[in-house]
């Protein structure tokens, strides 16, 4: 099977004479759980934005599952949970996932269908017919999970999908994150909680500058820097280079 994300000598400009993106190579094996770290303006929302179609690349390739990442096959394959919480407003929880569904081209009874399982597996079927204004911020956060795997991406990105949330959430986006990979889904997150990373992740990239400056499993990455955890590895790569 090709890999789950293939990105090669990717680069973005914007109009203001600022690279978000300077070169960037990376590779994510299918059914991996891949961690990305780096600091703000390091290039991770800019990466995510090119692979989902939401940002247009100065230059570069990006392939999903072997597809070229603008193909309509390759986007049907990738599954986003934004850290903004974007959901509307004024169609019920269950209308909201269906209306996304259509978005992939799931008839309305699949994606009927699909919703009611994804709100049951996330806790939120007593809500189903209700609005986003009667969930808590945590309910809300379960809802953008549901959104980004109504349709069964492979390749699911979560950018930040624990930010701001108690422990008992965390918990239980951890369990469902682990889950989902287990199912086969490959999983790219981006979290500023080292200890996440570390946690959840059989491989993590450092990202700085826009390009990718290391990469490996905890422990080889903690072995190679001679420190005890990943947050010794971020200070000794992000850090120490600021």
């Amino acid at each position: 099977m090709p890999d789950a994300l293939e990105v090669r000598g990717l680069r973005k400009t914007y109009s203001d004479g600022f690279t978000a993106l300077a070169g960037l190579d990376l590779d994510i094996p299918s059914g991996s759980l891949f961690g990305l770290l780096g600091p703000n303006g390091a290039g991770k929302t800019t990466l995510i934005g090119s692979v989902c179609n939401l940002v247009r690349p100065t230059e570069g390739e990006i392939r999903v599952f072997g597809i070229d990442h603008r193909d309509r096959a390759a986007r049907r394959l990738v599954g986003l949970a934004e850290q903004d919480i974007n959901v509307d407003r004024f169609l019920t929880i269950r209308q909201s996932l269906v209306f996304h569904g259509g978005y992939h081209g799931l008839s309305r009874k699949f994606a009927r269908s699909r919703a009611d399982d994804v709100l049951e597996l996330l806790g939120l079927a007593h809500k189903a017919d209700g609005t986003v204004h009667e969930l808590s911020g945590g309910m809300q956060r379960r809802l953008v999970l549901a959104r980004a795997i109504l349709h069964q991406p492979g390749l699911l990105i979560l950018d930040e999908p624990t930010a701001g949330v108690d422990v008992e959430l965390r918990a239980e986006i951890w369990r469902l994150i682990r889950q989902l990979n287990a199912s086969g889904t490959t999983i790219l997150l981006t979290t500023h909680y080292l200890e996440e990373a570390e946690a959840l992740c059989d491989e993590i990239a450092l990202i700085r500058a826009g390009r990718i400056v290391d990469r490996g499993p905890s422990e080889t990455l903690r072995q190679r820097y001679g420190v005890a955890s990943i947050a010794g590895v971020y200070e000794r790569v992000i850090r120490a280079a600021s």
